[in-house]
């Protein structure tokens, strides 16, 4: 379209070719890997159009999971280690992370003990814990020792880094303050840094114990203890009810963990004590309520159940 201005047509500014051709190399960039991907996977229509259908064959037979007292209590002693497994592995994590994340802190140590430190974290990261787990096991053998050790191996890494970019985002005014006090370096860090960065670092370890939880039930699957090593069992014997009773007393209990952890990182982030149980409940409106009731109702009567099918003689 064109416009005239006394003589002379005005024409509409040309479209810029840059970002068109900045669209299409990012399409390109992402489609092509796809497409290797999905052919070194040897994929085919027909595979996919028929894994749904798998898929539900499998659940159908999960569902409704056998919740026999016998199920039950050669499940959840299971459960209960793989907690443990990552509870200690988060530890080790913690223990050993932080003064690796001060080391790694550009604002915190020596550019060559920066840089040492660094490495020694992309390292620990670089390497999964299942690949930890099958190293150690030769050492450590078959158990939850060695999930608790793989566990606690990557945490140190990870926790270290996100500790680390923590602690060089600080503001530098109470370092300074110290400084000027007549403070030293360690005394810097005991009473300008640490009082800045251990709320989040706390609600950090909150976090990876959730994550721990969840890869606790992956390293059972190459013997390294917890859940993952009964699941892997009853799939093998063609079990799926009480694989299914795995499966569902493992959500179960990472949905209650989570919970309770988010609650627990929300309120060391904030420093505010927030709205109590009775508080929020108060304040919702009646279909929240509702589901709200309905799901305590529910939670206090798997627990009744699972406490019964605990005392309950098998024989």
């Amino acid at each position: 379209m064109t416009t005239m201005t006394g003589t002379q047509p005005v024409l509409p500014p040309e479209r810029p070719l840059g970002p068109e051709v900045v669209r299409w190399v990012a399409f390109v960039v992402i489609a092509l890997p796809v497409l290797w991907g999905a052919a070194g996977l040897e994929l085919s229509w027909n595979r996919i159009l028929t894994a749904p259908g798998d898929m539900w064959r499998v659940i159908d037979r999960m569902v409704p999971p056998d919740l026999s007292p016998g199920a039950v209590q050669r499940a959840m002693p299971k459960i209960a280690e793989s907690l443990w497994i990552a509870w200690i592995g988060t530890m080790i994590g913690a223990v050993f992370s932080l003064p690796l994340a001060f080391m790694a802190a550009r604002n915190t140590s020596p550019r060559s003990v920066n840089f040492a430190a660094r490495q020694i974290l992309n390292g620990i990261r670089a390497v999964p814990e299942l690949l930890v787990a099958i190293i150690l096991i030769p050492v450590t053998g078959l158990g939850a020792w060695t999930g608790t050790i793989a566990l606690g191996i990557h945490s140190i890494g990870t926790l270290g880094k996100l500790s680390s970019e923590e602690v060089e985002n600080i503001d530098p005014g109470p370092v300074e303050a110290v400084a000027a006090a007549g403070g030293g370096r360690v005394a810097q860090v005991r009473f300008g840094v640490i009082p800045q960065v251990m709320p989040t670092i706390v609600a950090y370890w909150l976090y990876r114990f959730e994550i721990n939880i969840r890869a606790s039930a992956v390293l059972g699957v190459v013997g390294a203890g917890g859940i993952g090593a009964e699941l892997v069992a009853q799939i093998r014997f063609n079990d799926l009810a009480r694989a299914g009773t795995v499966m569902f007393l493992t959500v179960a209990a990472v949905l209650a963990i989570d919970a309770v952890s988010a609650r627990i990182r929300r309120r060391i982030i904030t420093g505010q004590p927030g709205v109590g149980p009775i508080g929020a409940f108060q304040a919702a409106g009646w279909v929240q309520r509702a589901v709200t009731i309905a799901s305590l109702a529910a939670a206090v009567a798997l627990l009744v159940f699972l406490l019964v099918q605990l005392q309950t003689d098998v024989g």
